[in-house]
């Protein structure tokens, strides 16, 4: 794969600070904007926090709203070790190399999958429902959360997504760790970070209201996107 393209505000000790998710979203669409009004552009957000952020891009850019649910494979004991990911799509994902460094067996390694499996496919339903997760294969895909930290999570989806066989992967976030933008870029088409602070401690710090996502907001907001997209069909 070609290096990604990556653009990011110049890095500055002190940001602007988004007022909510709401605002970084519109803020961001703004970047986004080449992919507006095309037929072939679905936008993906990680639940919960990036979803009502990927709300305003995808309604900025009249593009269809969904959620990639990801899950963390953590080691058989160690919980909080990845060996791999799944996500939605049944898309699993694994890092061989720590797989054979510590000899996990491929039965142990199914015990966690299965187990993670029906927590990925329980989430999905709750905001989900019967909605059925969209074709992927061939589209331009932009893939949205409120932010990025270490951007494990971020990492885990766009490796998922290449399985899908998508035309191209945008990860597009309004505020990142400068290093975390520069490595999502080693896994995606094109990254976009609206802002790479230096004193960058945590994603909440750069908004004003960062009120944790719920599960009602989420539902609420695809709910709103699939009915949008439904009438203007008709």
């Amino acid at each position: 794969m070609p290096d990604a393209a990556t653009h990011a505000a110049p890095s500055t000790a002190a940001g602007r600070r988004f007022a909510d998710r709401r605002d970084a979203g519109r803020e961001l669409a703004l970047r986004l904007a080449a992919y507006a009004h095309r037929d072939d552009v679905t936008v993906l957000a990680l639940p919960r926090g990036g979803v009502p952020v990927a709300a305003e891009i995808a309604r900025a850019l009249d593009a269809p709203l969904d959620i990639l649910v990801v899950r963390k494979l953590g080691l058989p004991g160690q919980p909080e070790y990845a060996m791999g990911a799944i996500a939605s799509g049944d898309v699993r994902v694994l890092n061989t190399q720590v797989i054979q460094q510590l000899a996990i067996s491929y039965s142990a390694i199914d015990i966690v999958t299965r187990a993670e499996m029906r927590e990925l496919h329980r989430r999905e339903r709750l905001y989900r429902g019967d909605r059925p997760m969209p074709a992927i294969e061939g589209r331009q895909v932009i893939l949205v959360d409120d932010g990025m930290a270490t951007g494990a999570t971020m990492r885990a989806g766009v490796q998922a997504l290449r399985d899908m066989q998508p035309a191209r992967i945008v990860v597009a976030v309004p505020v990142s760790a400068a290093k975390t933008c520069h490595l999502i870029s080693q896994d995606a088409d094109e990254v976009v970070c609206g802002q790479t602070p230096e004193r960058f401690r945590s994603v909440g710090q750069w908004y004003e209201t960062f009120e944790q996502t719920t599960d009602e907001e989420v539902r609420r907001l695809l709910a709103v996107a699939a009915e949008s997209a439904t009438m203007a069909k008709t």
